[in-house]
């Protein structure tokens, strides 16, 4: 099936630059956009998309507000240039299914609408390295001995936690996006995790992300 997605940001360059991302997926189709809350508000009781993409700052209403008044009804990603930590908590207690962050790329984009339509929530590695970097605070969990990960995957580990895309990691292990994302894929498959957060929330949690590793 294909996803039906609204877009709503009030920069039209964005708006543009979302739809040729997302319209480029083979399941994936834009059906509206609007450049301020209350109209993404209306186009979404409309339109009845199934996700909507929803910039904070936005005049009339903002992302946050859209969020709490669309919740139960449409899954909601919120978009935006701003990691603060109240916006990250608002979002997500308004019912938000992501907090991504623009500067993310693409990919992440693409990721954190499917991943709203498997139920699952997908917040940006440069936002959760930050969150999860305060449990270095409490003592660390020792590593398994036992652990499944080669020597690479615990680098790839590392990497996920400092917050790195894909690209990012490849060129810090020479190694191309392709590949480390295979490498995380296999990851996230022997540490029985869903997705990047749950990488990089064992790395806290076990010491492998050390606290000069983080952003």
């Amino acid at each position: 099936m294909t996803t039906r997605i609204l877009i709503a940001d009030d920069q039209d360059d964005i708006r543009s630059g979302f739809r040729l991302i997302l319209d480029s997926q083979p399941d994936m189709t834009v059906v509206g956009e609007a450049a301020d809350g209350e109209s993404a508000l209306a186009l979404a009781r409309e339109l009845r998309p199934d996700v909507v993409l929803a910039d904070i700052r936005m005049p009339r209403l903002d992302g946050l507000e859209l969020t709490r008044l669309l919740a139960g009804q449409t899954r909601v990603v919120v978009v935006t240039t701003f990691d603060l930590d109240e916006y990250v908590q608002t979002a997500l207690v308004n019912g938000a299914c992501g907090f991504l962050l623009k500067r993310s790329g693409p990919t992440l984009l693409v990721e954190g609408v499917r991943a709203a339509m498997q139920g699952e929530t997908l917040i940006s590695p440069q936002v959760t390295v930050r969150l999860l970097s305060r449990l270095t605070g409490r003592a660390p969990k020792p590593v398994p001995v036992d652990h499944p990960l080669t020597e690479r995957e615990v680098e790839i580990v590392r990497l996920v936690a400092r917050g790195l895309t894909n690209a990012e990691i490849g060129a810090e292990l020479f190694i191309s996006a392709g590949t480390a994302k295979t490498h995380i894929a296999n990851v996230q498959a022997k540490l029985g995790v869903r997705n990047r957060v749950g990488i990089a929330a064992w790395a806290w949690e076990h010491g492998v992300a050390k606290a000069e590793d983080g952003c």
